[in-house]
């Protein structure tokens, strides 16, 4: 009678394996990207959620003179405000973590449980941060653009020619274009075609293309609506009356800027709770620092691969 069986000569892999620690990463999550914008604004602290925009009423109206030598004839003059400026109030992003405590209590080595629920959480919150920052319609920086600041492309495609017209609007030390990666990189094939193509710079340890000494920084909120995107200027900083970012300081359990993590509680089915908060908003301080080009095209199979 012969025996069928085969007799391993060696452990093999899988049972070797029983006996290995593998090494776990932490989740991974595709949806997170750099948020530059959110890293280029200057951030404002605002006490009780509320910023007022004082602006002169009528610049053109102030009176001076340099060519009379007799004091008798200097012109009387005052600066008027406006009666009615506008306020803004910080929006709120928040969201609760649940998690068992079952859960945190047996399966948080290697990794804590609830920090890992609250870091990627933090992250979805912080997306959805520059998304409002992009494209809310209350204060965002598309619905901010004053309609003198507003061109729209020579061509469809974006051309050294259309960002320097952009740069005609936003001329006061401006600090960076926002735009998609694919309208960066269109703009880039038209630099190419034309023979000057852009130079880079450093900046948060990556390299920006620029224009004119000034970064392109891409973000992917920057959205399509019929085949089109947008491309935008920006004066950044309170002391160049630029645009500024707004957050609330002090906040109970704050973790970042604006941002907060507080235990809310275990209930009675063992679910401990966790409310993670972010507030901020944005001001333009003045029309000139913002400035938007429409109607920029990308090629078809980029622009219907991006929402």
């Amino acid at each position: 009678m012969t025996d069928d069986t085969t007799i391993p000569t060696a452990l093999g892999d899988v049972a070797a394996r029983q006996l290995a620690n593998a090494t776990k990463t932490v989740p991974q999550m595709s949806i997170i990207t750099p948020r530059w914008l959110v890293h280029c604004l200057q951030w404002v602290p605002v006490e009780a959620g509320i910023f007022r925009l004082n602006r002169v009423k009528d610049a053109s109206r102030i009176s001076v003179d340099c060519s009379s030598r007799d004091e008798r004839e200097l012109p009387q003059t005052f600066v008027d405000y406006e009666e009615a400026p506008r306020e803004y109030m910080l929006s709120a992003v928040n969201s609760v973590v649940d998690i068992h405590t079952r859960v945190s209590d047996l399966y948080s080595v290697p990794h804590n449980q609830i920090a890992e629920q609250l870091r990627l959480t933090i992250e979805v919150i912080k997306e959805r941060q520059e998304s409002e920052l992009i494209n809310n319609p209350e204060y965002g920086l598309l619905g901010n653009v004053a309609s003198s600041q507003k061109i729209s492309t020579r061509t469809g495609a974006p051309t050294p020619d259309d960002l320097d017209e952009l740069l005609t609007k936003v001329w006061k030390e401006p600090a960076f274009f926002l735009a998609h990666p694919t309208a960066i990189a269109a703009f880039g094939r038209e630099c190419t075609r034309r023979g000057v193509p852009p130079p880079t710079v450093s900046l948060f340890g990556s390299q920006f293309i620029t224009w004119r000494g000034i970064p392109l920084v891409p973000s992917d909120k920057i959205k399509f609506e019929n085949g089109k995107t947008k491309i935008l200027l920006l004066r950044t900083g309170q002391a160049r009356q630029g645009v500024i970012g707004l957050f609330q300081p002090n906040l109970p359990g704050e973790q970042s800027i604006g941002l907060s993590v507080r235990f809310m509680g275990i209930n009675h089915k063992a679910i401990a709770s966790y409310l993670v908060s972010l507030y901020c908003s944005l001001a333009v301080l003045t029309d000139d620092a913002l400035a938007v080009l429409e109607d920029v095209e990308v090629d078809k199979y980029h622009a219907y691969n991006y929402p």
